[in-house]
């Protein structure tokens, strides 16, 4: 900041005095605009007051799904405890957190999503869904109860027993970015 204020006093003394005056007023404005600029972003996502909230207690999810890959729940309650671990403050505790989540896993199935020229099956969809609620002990009114579902696909000449883990996790990583911004993040 102090090399462009001694440039400009220089250009200013140096005898170009029509120009050097003109080339001034919108470097000034420049220089003024930038002081006065106060950008602050939050690289995490969350907008928590910590000062309040210090504490989650998070649950494991069981799944309730009629249909169920063994694997899915501890990938989804590591997953959901790493999110919090990873972008908050918060202290992870086993009871009577500042905030609270907890649900099942509900729904877990695959259906036909595209069928060939032949009518045979081209591509299948698998699809999760979770049931969360929340409770905010230091804001009731941000407590809720709601589903957050993700979809992936597959082409039907891939099994399922060989994508599943892959799609699994994709599933898993997108509701629970959900889940994250539907609590902490507010938007």
């Amino acid at each position: 900041m102090t090399n462009i204020l001694s440039y400009i006093k220089r250009i200013s003394h140096n005898g170009h005095k029509g120009s050097s005056r003109l080339a001034f007023i919108p470097v000034f404005f420049v220089i003024i605009t930038l002081m006065s600029c106060s950008i602050s972003y939050k690289f995490n996502g969350a907008s928590i007051n910590y000062n309040e909230t210090k504490t989650i207690q998070i649950a494991d999810f069981p799944i309730r799904s009629s249909y169920v890959w063994g694997p899915m729940a501890s990938i989804f309650n590591n997953q959901l405890k790493d999110i919090y671990a990873n972008h908050t403050r918060l202290i992870q505790v086993k009871r009577n957190g500042d905030l609270k989540v907890e649900g099942e896993i509900t729904r877990y199935e695959q259906r036909n999503k595209a069928v060939s020229s032949e009518g045979y099956s081209a591509q299948t969809e698998l699809s999760m869904t979770v049931n969360v609620r929340f409770t905010n002990n230091a804001n009731h009114t941000e407590d809720f109860e709601r589903q957050f579902t993700a979809t992936s696909t597959y082409e039907t000449t891939q099994t399922l027993n060989s994508v599943q883990e892959e799609l699994v996790t994709q599933m898993v990583k997108e509701i629970t970015d959900q889940i994250f911004n539907a609590t902490v993040a507010n938007w």
